[in-house]
């Protein structure tokens, strides 16, 4: 069963609603040792990097998160939920974030390179770009997916980023290491596209729980 972390900052509804369309069994907790025997976890997220980073602490899911994907579990982080598995972001002054993958987290500059402004937060569907292969992508074609965000995830590490997009820079949309994933994107939200991507997450955590 599907573990979605309740901590005060995440659009449980709708990923929820995502889930019973796909005939996926799931629950929502705050509780670490109730999502610790999830079978793969799903951490959402709509807001500040900084608050959400302070509750996750508070309600001691930091440590739980880390130590859940210690044991290869599957986790996928969703748009801010993404955010949050890097080492850092400058959202509301730097702040430390679970460092499971490399990278830092910065706000979209608002004009582009030729002095020209630009919205932000970007809202809306921009089409992704598959970069390379994963797991999390099979069957699924290029489409458009749909974007809410005012941050952005900047990476060295080019083997995590699995689909990117553009938005004046070129935007990780989905990355992953192992068993670990996020969507910068609201997949929930996104169509075919987000339902296919969901839909292949919950298969790598049936995959594990069968050994098939």
């Amino acid at each position: 069963m599907i573990g979605i972390i309740d901590y005060g900052m995440g659009n449980l509804f709708s990923v929820s609603k995502a889930l019973e369309r796909l005939d996926t069994p799931y629950f929502i907790s705050s509780k670490r040792e109730e999502l610790l025997r999830a079978s793969g976890l799903i951490l959402p997220g709509v807001g500040s990097f900084k608050d959400a980073m302070e509750l996750l602490e508070q309600l001691d899911l930091s440590s739980m998160i880390k130590e859940y994907v210690q044991h290869g579990k599957p986790l996928l982080g969703i748009c801010l939920g993404m955010q949050l598995l890097f080492a850092e972001s400058e959202e509301n002054g730097w702040t430390k974030g679970l460092s499971l993958l490399p990278g830092s987290v910065r706000r979209f500059s608002g004009i582009s390179g030729a002095g020209v402004p630009y919205k932000v937060p970007h809202m809306g569907w921009n089409r992704l770009s598959f970069v390379q292969p994963s797991p999390i992508l099979q069957s699924v074609r290029e489409n458009y997916a749909y974007f809410v965000h005012s941050y952005y995830v900047d990476t060295a590490d080019r083997s995590i980023v699995i689909a990117e997009s553009s938005y004046d820079v070129a935007v990780p949309a989905v990355v992953g290491r192992e068993n670990i994933f996020g969507m910068q994107f609201h997949p929930e939200k996104s169509g075919q596209l987000g339902m296919e991507l969901l839909s292949n997450f919950t298969g790598l955590v049936w995959e594990r729980m069968t050994g098939k």
